[in-house]
């Protein structure tokens, strides 16, 4: 069935062009009409006709503003244009609207039949195509999760990845060689940091799959795995081999708004850990550094890149003491430190009592490990040399009391090392953020300029300056402000509103405001009290 509109002034054309539809093609149409610009338009709206013949002069709308006003409301309508003027503007107009033919009155029924007809096979054509497209899309949305799903898993395990990878990429169209993971982590409740319940929610995560997915499809071009337990892990490729800041600002962004779109909507806790980009082939790389950016964090959404990276631990130690061991060492938890490694170290020896050696061994590892920590968190300078006595020391030492107190002594030295390196870094970076200020408070500076000369990601130093200066961004720099604006007020005879602009404002009126706000009178109060 085909949907014919009609529209002409004079009701004989009408008549006639029915009688030859009629003739030609029997009950396969479906003909109404009009004899107005502004009835036409109504008309489309209402019959959504798959071939339009128009008339360029009716009263009132003419054909082609009305063909105009159509096409915003019917993208794939046919048109045929029937006239009297054979212009060439109006021909023009005609074929930027895609018309199929432009026919001067008078017309023959046979040039009539085999418009009609071409127009049909056109959309007899695109109808199959999108019936054959609608089949694909189909067959690929029951395909595609399986095949996102055994990508994840093959790209995290490396098991025949290097193999599969341009078939996995062919199938689901990444062109891209570089790319990031992003997992998702949800939860009953978040307690210090930490998701609760994982396993239950995870019973009921089926539910919410689809929501969760199809909120990270619109946000990301990705692919996204299954649920694993409480984790949805999610590959968003890269065409560069490692992200620009606007680029990863960006992307921290979308994560935060789809942590409060989700949240809100589903009435659950999540956490969104992001790695850092990666080539293709080393996606368990940043899948391992996206789960420590989520549990080095106390926010909801981290970047590896605002985060010190985490370690790995193998099975077959005492996991629990040596984990804790470590994630005091990590958190420069100094005597918390010293309680796990005398644990470790009573296991030690309670178990091994007669393989000192390994024993000393086990603890020269702890200790470089400690003081591998203590580098990487930053502001030390390592130097080949600076163990070369670790090893006599070791060897030399006769007893495990000796050994015990060594160990004890340079695994807290590192633990302080932490610590002390660690302050010093967010302090640097405070510092640095307030001489900017102090320098530019006069400029119309943003948080994200800040951000953007510490080289950390807006979100990430917003908590750290309130952590480090008890006041947000915003506070601080207008305090700076205000203080300068007093001091201008009562050494210096400049005038109020030069003051306001040597001082960051624009405005004087709200200037005043945030001043008499801050300091409880106006500026030229403040100045005759001084």
């Amino acid at each position: 069935m085909y949907k014919i509109m009609l529209a002409d002034d004079e009701g004989i054309v009408i008549d006639s062009l029915k009688f030859i539809i009629e003739k030609n093609f029997g009950q396969s149409c479906n003909v109404e009409y009009a004899y107005t610009g502004r009835s036409v338009i109504e008309l489309a709206e209402k019959f959504k006709p798959d071939i339009a013949i128009m008339d360029i002069h009716m009263p009132g709308i003419n054909g082609i503003e009305a063909m105009k006003e159509i096409r915003k409301t019917n993208k794939s309508v046919i048109f045929i244009v029937m006239t009297a003027f054979d212009k060439f503007n109006y021909a023009k107009e005609a074929i930027n609207l895609g018309v199929l033919e432009y026919l001067t009155k008078p017309v023959n029924q046979t040039v009539v039949t085999q418009v009609l007809q071409k127009a049909m096979d056109a959309i007899e054509t695109e109808r199959k195509k999108r019936s054959h497209d609608l089949i694909v899309r189909e067959k690929l949305e029951i395909v595609i999760p399986i095949i996102e799903s055994d990508f994840i898993y093959a790209a995290l395990s490396g098991l025949d990845f290097e193999r599969e990878k341009d078939n996995f990429c062919n199938l689901l169209g990444i062109k891209d060689d570089y790319g990031m993971m992003l997992v998702v982590e949800f939860g009953d409740s978040l307690v210090e940091g930490n998701l609760t319940n994982p396993v239950g929610i995870s019973v009921k995560a089926q539910s919410f799959y689809p929501i969760i997915k199809e909120g990270l499809k619109e946000e990301f071009e990705c692919v996204v795995s299954p649920i694993m337990v409480n984790k949805i892990v999610t590959f968003i490729p890269s065409d560069k081999p490692q992200l620009e800041y606007d680029d990863r600002i960006g992307i921290i962004e979308k994560a935060r708004k789809l942590v409060r779109d989700l949240t809100k909507r589903l009435e659950i806790q999540f956490k969104i850990g992001i790695g850092s980009v990666t080539s293709i082939y080393k996606l368990e790389d940043s899948y391992k550094e996206a789960l420590n950016a989520i549990r080095n964090s106390k926010g909801r959404v981290a970047h590896v890149k605002d985060l010190s990276i985490g370690c790995e631990y193998e099975a077959d130690y005492p996991i629990s003491v040596e984990s804790a061991l470590f994630d005091k060492i990590e958190k420069g938890d100094i005597e918390g430190t010293k309680v796990e490694a005398n644990l470790f170290f009573d296991w030690m020896v309670n178990n091994y009592p007669d393989h000192m050696m390994d024993i000393k061994l086990k603890v020269l590892e702890f200790i470089l490990f400690a003081e591998q920590k203590a580098f990487l968190s930053g502001g030390m300078t390592y130097y080949f040399l600076c163990r070369k006595d670790y090893l006599p020391i070791v060897i030399n030492m006769e007893s495990y009391e000796q050994l015990r107190k060594w160990f004890i002594d340079m695994i807290t030295q590192a633990c302080k090392n932490i610590t002390t390196k660690r302050e010093e870094q967010t302090s640097g970076l405070i510092g640095k953020a307030k001489s900017y200020i102090e320098e530019n408070y006069h400029k119309d500076i943003s948080l994200d300029d800040i951000s953007r000369k510490v080289d950390i990601s807006p979100y990430y130093f917003s908590k750290l300056f309130k952590e480090e200066t008890g006041e947000n961004f915003i506070e601080y720099l207008t305090n700076i402000r205000i203080e300068k604006a007093k001091n201008l007020l009562v050494h210096s005879d400049m005038n109020i509103k030069n003051i306001c602009v040597d001082t960051g404002y624009s405005d004087p009126n709200y200037f005043s405001r945030i001043f008499k706000k801050q300091v409880g009178v106006t500026p030229s109060e403040y100045r005759e009290n001084r």
